[in-house]
């Protein structure tokens, strides 16, 4: 069952997911980061059970500036999706992302976007799989002043 992430102890429990996905962060830190996001209206978080117990999670955002491949704005954009090892290829991840693009489409979007690192097989996959496009490959370059 995927249902928006409204209380506390659900965002909580997102958190948890999302740092399985983001490793370089915590769950607290992140369940401030999805608090502030969810306050400004912006953002919309999906939570997905199994037997009462999260197995799953997305992220989805509206954005405003240029997004690789679009022609609209805002465009809705999945920020992040995770379903934990042993759940997977149950359909869950697709309940996660229909409910993220019904969310967009709420607000107004005509398109949805999302992105992946290169090495990223299994999301190139998914992405594939759930009738994505691939719209452009890109190196993204840094420097210090």
């Amino acid at each position: 069952m995927t249902q928006p992430v409204a209380t506390a102890a659900q965002i909580q429990a997102a958190a948890q997911l999302a740092a399985l996905l983001w490793p370089g962060h915590t769950g607290p830190e992140l369940a401030a980061e999805f608090s502030q996001l969810l306050a400004q209206g912006n953002a919309q978080l999906f939570l997905c059970n199994e037997g009462g117990i999260p197995i799953g999670f997305a992220q989805c955002q509206l954005r405003r500036d240029y997004v690789e491949g679009t022609s609209s704005s805002p465009v809705g954009y999945l920020e992040g999706i995770f379903v934990k090892e042993g759940f997977r290829r149950r359909g869950h991840a697709r309940a996660l992302l229909a409910a993220c693009e019904a969310w967009a489409k709420r607000m107004g979007c005509r398109e949805f976007a999302s992105d992946c690192l290169l090495e990223n097989e299994d999301s190139l996959r998914f992405h594939t799989a759930v009738r994505f496009r691939q719209v452009n490959r890109i190196i993204c370059f840094a420097k210090k002043l």
